[in-house]
């Protein structure tokens, strides 16, 4: 290239001229003045361009790089088209400009579904107030029919809503908060199952791990009827098991007074019949011993009327000259 034609003849011009006005105002008329090599500044440009396409290179590099985590997939999309899926953690690259990452957790998540109203079998109105746990377990069927996670979790909300209201649809309202009747089943895994086979057919890449109930709530309006209701059942189902006790009272009452009566006739039957026994072998007694002496037996019970017919006050009037006075006074013949 010609100096004609040098972009930087100006500029080496001028730098020429104030190396030339600098040696001239120099102090010591014996020094030397070497004169300086031109500065190659083409040399400098040259090495900033490069430079400055290295870094940018660098940049566009290290912004393409990226890092995949344990808990975490990430899907590589080119022009809208899931080109990758990246499930095992490390370190990963994309085309610069024309792909994009999608970052899906993989861990268990939980969403709580909205609040619906819904009508059992004998058409008592309720609230029922779910959670799901739930997870992703394709991320690109996931992607590609759901989109992302608002869409999933949403898709996911209508279908348990759905089968909720069957499900409750079939029960009545006591078996709905009665979790331990064997009627209601196991309501929380069938609810779970047909989740997962509705999500299965719809191809969403997610799986529903379990569904609950956190509260099942009756609508404002109805509250107090209901409450009404029931207390009423229940005093009428405490009145029964009171007339049920009563009656089962008083017949254990008249089985107990009946067996006491038996029991009474018994013992005294048996008494009468020792009783007479025991007279009878008194008076047999009585007869051997005083058919020995008849006299001595009519002393003795001449003494026995005395015991019985003499007191502190009693006031006997009799002959003196009757047997009875004779033997009372001790005067015998």
């Amino acid at each position: 290239m010609t100096n004609d034609n040098n972009p930087f003849k100006s500029i080496e011009e001028k730098f020429m001229e104030k190396q030339r006005a600098k040696q001239k105002g120099t102090s010591d008329p014996n020094k030397v003045i070497t004169p300086k090599r031109p500065v190659n500044v083409k040399k400098y440009v040259r090495t900033a361009v490069l430079l400055t396409v290295f870094f940018t290179v660098a940049v566009i590099l290290l912004a393409n790089v990226f890092v995949v985590k344990e808990d975490e997939y990430r899907v590589i999309s080119q022009f809208g088209e899931i080109k990758r899926t990246i499930q095992e953690p490390g370190l990963n690259m994309k085309v610069p400009f024309i792909q994009t990452v999608t970052v899906l957790p993989k861990n268990q998540m939980t969403y709580n579904v909205s609040e619906a109203e819904i009508n059992t079998r004998d058409k008592k109105r309720i609230i029922i107030d779910n959670y799901a746990v739930w997870k992703i377990n394709n991320p690109r069927e996931m992607i590609t029919n759901a989109r992302n996670i608002i869409n999933a979790e949403s898709r996911m909300e209508e279908f348990i809503y759905s089968v909720i209201r069957n499900e409750m649809g079939q029960l009545d309202y006591v078996d709905v908060i009665n979790d331990e009747n064997p009627s209601r089943g196991s309501l929380n895994d069938r609810v779970t199952e047909q989740v997962n086979t509705f999500l299965k057919e719809g191809n969403f890449g997610i799986e529903v791990i379990d569904v609950r109930m956190k509260r099942i709530d009756l609508p404002e309006e109805n509250e107090h009827s209901i409450y009404t209701r029931m207390i009423s059942e229940r005093d009428s189902t405490a009145q029964t098991y009171l007339s049920q006790g009563d009656a089962e009272k008083k017949k254990i009452e008249a089985e107990t007074d009946r067996e006491v009566q038996e029991m009474l006739a018994t013992a005294k039957k048996d008494a009468a019949i020792i009783h007479a026994e025991g007279e009878a072998e008194a008076a047999k007694i009585y007869n051997n011993a005083f058919s020995k002496d008849p006299e001595f037996y009519n002393l003795y019970r001449t003494l026995q009327s005395y015991s019985r017919t003499i007191g502190d006050d009693t006031m006997i009037i009799m002959p003196a000259d009757s047997p009875y006075a004779k033997l009372l006074t001790g005067y015998l013949e």
